[in-house]
């Protein structure tokens, strides 16, 4: 197969694996109230396990890009589809809370850190001239599998008392299927040191040059790559903007599906598609446009990546109030698909700005910590929800969540201005 042929035939694998990545995330939200009703949980138990699910994801990120970086991208991303894969299968067959907390958990949990910070600097690796272009694509892969297996799980909910056991079981097995086709498919894309040899254009020497360009790459560390992380201002400001973005963004898909059919009396399997339907159909439409500018402007404008980001928090904002306090139901389908629209212009720069600012044979590891802070922050907005909800209203937890897009403007604000510096200072790392 020609170099020009797999690099998008290895974006369609990754995509179809990010769509069961986070349709499997996705089931436990429209089966809140199934699960309730047949193991007997209270509204901050059901919480507390997306809670652990993220929690438990952002401690094991860190590690899991490391290890991409410094063993194999494609092996990572294969353990990390298996894994999440057993977890949610062996979800199908709990009968308490406490179980479900376990295999959802803490299986799926430390599974799904393993897919992405692989995937994404396989990608960024593969794609150098077309780097947001590629991200938004495997985008669309997540947005895919929210909508489609959001679908699913509530349609499965309507079958009957055991109808919810079914998405797990189902999207675990299929998952297992496709962990076995990477493996058999995928490239292994090799150490660390060739990786950084093919970044510095070791892909245009001679074979000896090559050999010695490599010998004089020091090994991927973890004070390399902490150093790659911490060490560089924009990178640690675009993942605390991210930890906003992901404290919505999981107590949006949580909660949300709960609070249509509570609210406006959908049935389950309505109120678990539209949930989601509305606000992803939007944000489609925003990566599509918010990639093509990234890509298109950003020799002429550098900082670019983080004006469409920062401003993609700025305009959703007032979408995600509005969505709270609508009176009527197409009122709030209409705030979500615009809520969803500037989420997407978020989406569509925010790992090719932050592969922007670290150095490349660090990606995967940076990647990790990244995602370590975003989500060791967003893993409290579930329960904090479904706290707000028991002693207040879910209107009120949902309005909420527009401060932290807010709070994420301020820091990407000062992101921009910190690489914009950096680049007129010659220092296009920062």
């Amino acid at each position: 197969m020609k170099k020009i042929d797999y690099k998008w035939f290895a974006l369609a694998l990754l995509w179809v694996a990010f769509f069961l990545q986070q349709g499997t995330r996705q089931v436990y939200g429209p089966l809140l109230g199934s699960i309730q009703g047949a193991v007997g949980a209270t509204d901050v138990q059901l919480g507390l396990v997306s809670t652990v699910f993220t929690l438990v994801y952002g401690i094991t990120i860190p590690f899991a890009g490391f290890a991409a970086d410094l063993f194999s991208r494609k092996w990572m991303v294969v353990i990390g589809v298996a894994i999440f894969s057993a977890g949610i299968l062996t979800s199908g067959f709990v009968t308490c809370i406490g179980a479900l907390v376990v295999t959802y958990g803490f299986i799926n949990g430390f599974g799904q850190p393993f897919y992405y910070p692989s995937s994404t600097s396989l990608i960024s690796q593969l794609h150098a001239d077309s780097k947001a272009t590629a991200l938004s694509l495997l985008q669309l892969g997540m947005y895919g599998g929210v909508i489609g297996c959001s679908w699913l799980a509530g349609w499965f909910a309507g079958l009957g008392t055991e109808g919810w056991r079914l998405p797990f079981k189902v999207l675990g097995a299929l998952g297992l299927c496709w962990a076995a086709v990477l493996a058999f498919t995928l490239r292994n894309t090799g150490t660390s040191r060739s990786r950084a040899t093919e970044n510095t254009g070791g892909a245009q020497l001679g074979a000896a040059d090559a050999a010695d360009a490599r010998e004089r790459v020091p090994p991927v560390t973890i004070g390399g790559a902490l150093k790659a992380m911490f060490s560089k201002p924009a990178a640690v400001l675009i993942a605390l903007a991210l930890g906003m973005e992901v404290y919505v963004d999981v107590g949006f898909k949580t909660w949300m599906p709960n609070y249509l059919s509570e609210t406006f009396h959908v049935s389950k399997a309505s109120a678990g598609l539209n949930a989601v339907l509305w606000h992803y159909l939007g944000a489609a439409l925003g990566i599509v446009i918010g990639s093509r500018v990234g890509d298109r402007f950003v020799k002429r404008c550098p900082t670019i990546r983080f004006w469409v980001i920062g401003g993609g928090l700025l305009l959703g904002a007032p979408f995600i109030f509005l969505m709270s306090q609508a009176t009527t139901y197409l009122t709030c389908c209409i705030a979500m698909f615009l809520f969803g629209v500037f989420r997407g212009a978020y989406d569509s720069n925010n790992f090719a700005a932050f592969f922007d600012v670290v150095e490349p044979r660090y990606h995967a590891s940076a990647a990790g910590f990244n995602l370590m802070i975003a989500f060791l922050f967003g893993c409290f907005s579930p329960t904090v929800l479904g706290w707000t909800k028991a002693h207040y209203s879910m209107a009120t937890g949902l309005a909420s969540l527009a401060v932290a897009y807010l709070v994420g403007v301020a820091l990407l604000t000062v992101g921009g201005r910190v690489f914009s510096r950096s680049h007129r200072n010659g220092c296009p790392l920062q």
